[in-house]
């Protein structure tokens, strides 16, 4: 922890004050006037408290909390109040503030709540780093790869879908990588230490399909492209999933299976049976910002399996790969990952982009990074990149760009 403090007060005198009873008791202190100059310092990794006075001009302590919580509902604010503003006090900790301090404060008062605050924020960040080391090295973090909020929600959501028993449908484009998100979802369950079985299910018999629910005892079955499942099969499926549970069944398929059920091509008892638990995998269109990711992980695989030098992979690159379209997704992705590690250069575009679209396409890529490096500060951000503040955000909100996803 460095012990920060952020300060925010309007009045220039009362900064100096506070700033410098928190510096003798060698606290770090960080002064803002306003709400728009505290704001950029509110994140969900700010490892210090706020103190801010209730009475500002514009937008006031009050909307500061809301703020707050709103980006980090663990994050201690303490109000300060003038004189007879007790009530206005007791509606502060009512919406969650952390204490209350009628100015003028003394320098005992301040840092005994100041410090009490630390370490409740301490143990909040503590809490969170020993999970993050519990999720870090599991399967999902592992075997699925990016840094996008939807590449997050897919991870969050197999964790989610991996502790329950209930059998899961798993949907997606052709090259999303059903079976993949299938295996992970096996791994992180209760029966990881049993059998795992991948089936092909156009090519089921239903001798087949009884033989592998008796060999996966207690583990899980995995139909590929469930859709392609024979009928014959189908009833056996379900007579089985009803009456002989002896396995779990997750699913994948990249066709719509309810519009396969509403017109009679798949058993609609099956169908309800098996979407209990639904995943989606994105596509790549979806997140592109992962692209270049993706494409380093499967260059690296392919050197590592052909025993090749690391190629370079310059930004220019991955520019260009995030402004190609993947209608084969991750698969495409890998094979033209496969061609670039064996020096046969990166895949074309089906169609070819224009300049304005490839442009796009590069600020894009250039903002993502700039607000990666800086945490989400957009301050910071638009720094970096040379950009008055509100030329950055107009480009932000142009390619729905967020701060706060990449905090």
């Amino acid at each position: 922890m460095t012990r920060r403090v952020l300060l925010v007060d309007d009045d220039a005198a009362v900064r100096e004050a506070l700033g410098q009873t928190l510096e003798l008791a060698e606290l770090q202190p960080i002064t803002a006037g306003s709400f728009v100059e505290a704001k950029d310092n509110i994140t969900p990794a700010f490892d210090g408290v706020i103190v801010s006075d209730i009475r500002m001009p514009g937008r006031d302590g009050f909307h500061l909390l809301d703020y707050s919580h709103g980006v980090d509902p663990d994050l201690p604010v303490i109000l300060l109040t003038g004189e007879g503003d007790i009530p206005m006090a007791v509606r502060g900790m009512a919406a969650g503030a952390f204490d209350f301090l009628e100015k003028p404060c003394g320098p005992r008062d301040l840092l005994a709540v100041v410090e009490k605050a630390l370490k409740t924020r301490e143990l909040v960040l503590e809490n969170r780093r020993l999970k993050q080391q519990l999720t870090r090295g599991d399967a999902a973090a592992r075997l699925l790869h990016g840094q996008s909020a939807q590449a997050e929600a897919l991870r969050d959501r197999v964790r989610a879908v991996a502790r329950t028993s209930a059998e899961v449908l798993i949907t997606g484009e052709p090259g999303t990588g059903t079976s993949k998100v299938a295996e992970v979802i096996h791994m992180l369950s209760g029966a990881s230490q049993r059998p795992f079985l991948k089936l092909v299910a156009a090519t089921l018999t239903p001798e087949a399909l009884r033989d592998a629910f008796d060999a996966a005892k207690g583990g899980t079955v995995f139909l590929d492209e469930v859709a392609a499942l024979p009928q014959a099969a189908q009833f056996l499926a379900l007579d089985l999933l009803e009456n002989a549970p002896g396995a779990r069944v997750v699913a994948g398929t990249y066709r719509d299976l309810e519009a396969e059920t509403r017109e009679g091509r798949f058993n609609p008892d099956l169908f309800y049976k098996l979407d209990v638990m639904r995943v989606r995998i994105p596509s790549l269109r979806e997140r592109t910002e992962d692209i270049p990711i993706l494409f380093r992980h499967y260059v690296q695989l392919a050197c590592e399996q052909a025993a090749l030098p690391m190629p370079d992979i310059t930004p220019d690159l991955g520019a260009r790969l995030m402004a190609q379209d993947w209608p084969g997704n991750a698969r495409s992705l890998m094979n033209a990952a496969m061609r670039f590690a064996m020096g046969l250069g990166e895949a074309e575009t089906e169609e070819e982009l224009g300049l304005n679209e490839r442009l796009a396409q590069v600020e894009r890529s250039m903002l993502i990074e700039a607000l990666q490096r800086q945490q989400g500060n957009a301050t910071e951000a638009a720094r970096v990149l040379k950009l008055p503040r509100k030329t950055f955000y107009d480009k932000l909100a142009r390619h729905a760009l967020r701060p706060e996803d990449y905090r």
